[in-house]
């Protein structure tokens, strides 16, 4: 199924969705929490919240400090096996999700495209994971994910296997490829994420140009 750029607007194509947000990373290499980055002029996390209350129907935020984002309009959900890295923040967020489908970001993406994952949110009916590739890297922090994935995920904890690929075989799985993605993100910034000071100085001067 295809859609026009024109009709990623259009509220008669909404669906239920929750939009989850992984606020796990430390950023160590920072030497400061990355959710709370100020990044074009207002810090990160709240910037993403916002952008997530435009599309979801409720956002959770997947997180072991709740004081820290008690301040925000989202639900705050803790991992429910700690110590398991973004699969164990993916299937907490989504245990939590009151609807059947969750969206998941992570917390230090600044150049979210409120298009492209309307886009993905349409493709996502008879699918259990909606995910961006790029080449043969693929995207499993911006990707939707089905409650049918729960168990296969469960599993894959059960057994410390980590890596969030590993049960995509037991589902069903729409890529988004490269030329779908580039319609509403030509440069691929959704992607972006920021680990490192350069990767921040990066994430600034692209905003400025905004």
């Amino acid at each position: 199924m295809r859609y026009t750029i024109g009709e990623m607007g259009k509220s008669e194509i909404r669906r239920p969705i929750s939009c989850i947000v992984l606020a796990g990373g430390e950023g160590k290499r920072l030497d400061t929490d990355k959710a709370f980055l100020r990044i074009g002029g207002r810090v990160l996390i709240e910037g993403i919240v916002e952008k997530m209350a435009r599309i979801g129907d409720e956002v959770i935020i997947v997180t072991n400090s709740p004081q820290k984002y008690g301040h925000l309009e989202a639900r705050l959900v803790g991992d429910i096996y700690p110590g398991k890295g973004a699969l164990g923040g993916i299937y907490s967020g989504l245990r939590a999700a009151r609807s059947d489908y969750g969206l998941v970001v992570a917390c230090d993406m600044p150049f979210l495209d409120l298009r492209l994952l309307r886009y993905m949110i349409l493709l996502s009916p008879g699918q259990d994971v909606v995910i961006p590739r790029v080449g043969e890297l693929t995207e499993p922090l911006h990707a939707i994910y089905s409650k049918e994935c729960l168990q296969p995920m469960e599993r894959l904890l059960s057994a410390g296997r980590l890596k969030i690929i590993d049960f995509f075989p037991e589902v069903r799985v729409r890529y988004v490829e490269e030329q779908e993605i580039k319609l509403f993100d030509p440069q691929c910034l959704s992607f972006f994420n920021i680990n490192t000071p350069a990767d921040l100085q990066k994430a600034r001067n692209l905003a400025g140009k905004e």
